[in-house]
């Protein structure tokens, strides 16, 4: 019953589902009985006991606590109160991997259980969120009326539908917050060079992204980009910006993202860079130490920025983060047998979630209509986006080098980009350099197989198949 639970279980009762709440600390859950019940119909459950005597079989229990062991002692607690059929759906920020574990333990048991990613934050939990439920067909027949009732809708189409099986669900709110991460670092650099180069005020900037927020970079996060940068602290009288101590903190789905993106072999570049910029903004020790050691050294000089150069590779740099979310759903699917539609993904992310944005209907409709795209960026709508934007994109990675602002995601996405386009990578030095050394052999361009070449003797080829 913090506050993303107590949200979710009045947006349940809202709709008109008679929902039981049970919290560790009573007290939580009788003050939200005490402060909304008049919001729907609502039973106080002072056990886990009580929770579950409380409810229709097969029961549906949503647990939301704090991922890990915290997941797994709930669960524990639960099971042996529940009988073959019940279901248990998990809506906290678990790892994909310790949904696959417990599904497949409480199968066992005879229990369902089902890993549902939610996304929305407070607002969203209450009013409706995205949510990316990953469970058994089955399980969805019992569970999903109550989810897609409770979820956001667009076109009376609502926000909410089955990903895939055990930790299919998890997996794609893992990614969602990766690309969440990349988005948010976008939008956090081109606010710095807006102010730095470009010399404006954090209020003027709000200006822009609200007349941005009028145009293809819709979104919520512009949105409330808006609304952070025009607000004065009460206090100081100074903008909120200028207050707020420069350390992003990060719960650790960045982080997932990333390590799971090496273990696929999917260069998710933007989001990783958006992470690392999180770690970098928190190493204030080492940040300090090295700013005074260079202080001496000559400052770069000053560069011009363009807002509309900004706002188009803004645009291009969106495209791109969302582009390496969705090929690492793809590659993550088929590694897991999950059978994900992407087009599923955006669709269900236009409201509600965090990432929402008008630019998610306008991939829905590439993805559907070029489902055999090996990426977003292949589908004719966005390779001719991205191309438009990318002079763009190339003068605004030009001017933050120039003036000495850091622009790790932008610098990323045009290098992640500039790879892809290019005929010929430098991968074969490294090849080269890795069977010099280590003998890993390589592969040649004019014939089958696979070669090693005798350095330490007389560099003759020879046929390492």
């Amino acid at each position: 019953m913090a506050v993303m639970g107590r949200n979710l279980a009045r947006n349940f009762a809202r709709h008109g589902f008679r929902v039981a709440v049970h919290n560790r600390t009573t007290s939580k859950a009788e003050s939200l009985v005490r402060d909304f019940g008049d919001e729907g119909d609502f039973t106080l459950a002072r056990s886990l006991e009580d929770l579950v005597g409380a409810l229709e079989r097969p029961r549906r229990i949503v647990v939301m606590v704090k991922a890990g062991e915290g997941t797994d002692a709930v669960i524990d607690e639960l099971v042996p109160l529940l009988d073959e059929g019940d279901i248990v759906a998990d809506a906290g920020n678990a790892h994909f991997a310790d949904t696959r574990r417990r599904h497949d333990a409480l199968a066992e048991k005879g229990i369902r259980y089902a890993g549902v990613g939610v996304s929305g934050g407070e607002v969203g939990a209450l009013e409706g969120p995205s949510i990316m439920p990953g469970c058994d067909g089955d399980t969805y027949a019992e569970l999903g009326p109550f989810l897609e009732v409770a979820s956001a809708h667009v076109d009376d189409e609502p926000c909410c539908t089955l990903i895939g099986p055990d930790g299919a669900g998890h997996f794609v709110k893992m990614v969602h917050n990766g690309i969440e991460y990349s988005d948010m670092q976008l939008i956090a650099e081109t606010y710095d060079l807006l102010r730095g180069p470009g010399g404006q005020e954090p209020a003027d900037i709000a200006d822009v992204f609200r007349e941005w927020n009028g145009t293809e970079l819709e979104s919520y996060l512009v949105e409330i980009a808006a609304e952070v940068l025009s607000h004065t602290d009460g206090d100081t009288g100074r903008p909120f910006v200028d207050v707020v101590r420069d350390a992003a903190e990060q719960k650790g789905t960045g982080r997932w993202t990333v390590q799971t993106a090496l273990d696929l072999g999917v260069p998710v570049t933007g989001i990783a860079e958006a992470t690392m910029a999180r770690s970098t903004s928190g190493d204030t020790e080492r940040r300090s130490a090295v700013r005074e050691a260079l202080e001496v050294a000559q400052e770069p000089a000053g560069a011009e920025v363009s807002v509309d150069d900004l706002r188009q590779a803004l645009y291009a740099a969106k495209v791109v983060s969302y582009a390496q979310g969705l090929d690492m759903v793809r590659d993550g699917s088929a590694e897991h047998d999950w059978d994900i539609d992407p087009a599923d993904l955006s669709r269900i992310w236009r409201d509600g979630c965090i990432i929402r944005a008008r630019l998610l209907g306008d991939i829905t409709d590439a993805v559907e209509e070029h489902r055999d795209a090996p990426s977003l960026l292949a589908t004719p709508t966005f390779a001719a986006a991205v191309a438009d934007r990318l002079p763009a994109l190339r003068r605004v990675v030009t001017a933050a080098v120039a003036s000495g602002t850091p622009a790790p995601v932008y610098s990323a996405v045009l290098a992640y980009v500039d790879a892809l386009r290019a005929e010929r990578l430098p991968a074969a030095l490294v090849q080269g350099l890795r069977d010099y050394f280590g003998a890993h052999t390589y592969e040649r361009v004019d014939r089958e197989g696979t070669f090693h070449t005798l350095w330490a003797e007389d560099r003759s080829e020879v046929d390492a198949g």
